[in-house]
């Protein structure tokens, strides 16, 4: 009785470190770009402070600017001003430009993989409601009809970097910040 008992208990540790070495094999990098606190509940403040900054009147004023290669986004606030934000953007292959409009916004949004990424990744969930565990983080504002959005993320530390599947990235306070100044049809204009 003592021995299968140990037999079972030998057997249950190896299934939990096999379920771990499955979970820590769930790359997150590859859903919208996360890391390995990509379900941690955190915010933090970004790397790259919010400021505001002297901008070219190219763009009237309330339109949004996403630079790539700066992996910034400016909101543009007339008089030469801009508001600037250090965003994550798309890693190789997955980098874009265009100009499209706020389709939609979303509170704590749920997120559904698009048929591409879960090709690419069979072994990602098929639907995460909102919340803090969420890849979409606490807001995210949908860009036409495309599949790419500006969204929030629980990792600051990826901020500034070249990581996600072709959406914007911002921390959570700062995409709530920016969430609150922009509205549907809001043009967005995404240069390389």
């Amino acid at each position: 009785m003592i021995r299968a008992s140990a037999l079972l208990f030998a057997a249950l540790t190896m299934l939990a470190g096999a379920g771990h070495a499955q979970a820590e094999s769930f790359d997150s990098r590859d859903i919208m770009g996360g890391g390995p606190n990509f379900f941690s509940s955190g915010g933090g403040a970004s790397p790259i402070a919010r400021t505001t900054v002297s901008y070219p009147a190219d763009y009237a004023p309330g339109t949004v600017v996403v630079n790539t290669a700066e992996r910034r986004l400016y909101l543009v606030l007339g008089n030469g001003q801009a508001l600037r934000y250090g965003i994550g953007v798309g890693r190789d292959g997955f980098r874009w430009s265009g100009t499209h409009r706020i389709s939609a916004k979303k509170e704590w949004p749920s997120w559904t993989p698009p048929s591409q990424m879960l090709a690419r990744r069979p072994d990602l969930p098929r639907h995460m409601a909102g919340g803090v565990d969420n890849p979409l983080g606490a807001r995210a504002m949908y860009l036409g009809s495309t599949l790419y959005r500006i969204h929030g993320s629980n990792e600051p530390e990826t901020i500034g970097q070249a990581v996600s599947s072709g959406c914007f990235r911002m921390t959570n306070d700062d995409v709530t910040d920016l969430y609150g100044r922009v509205s549907v049809g809001t043009p967005v204009i995404v240069k390389n």
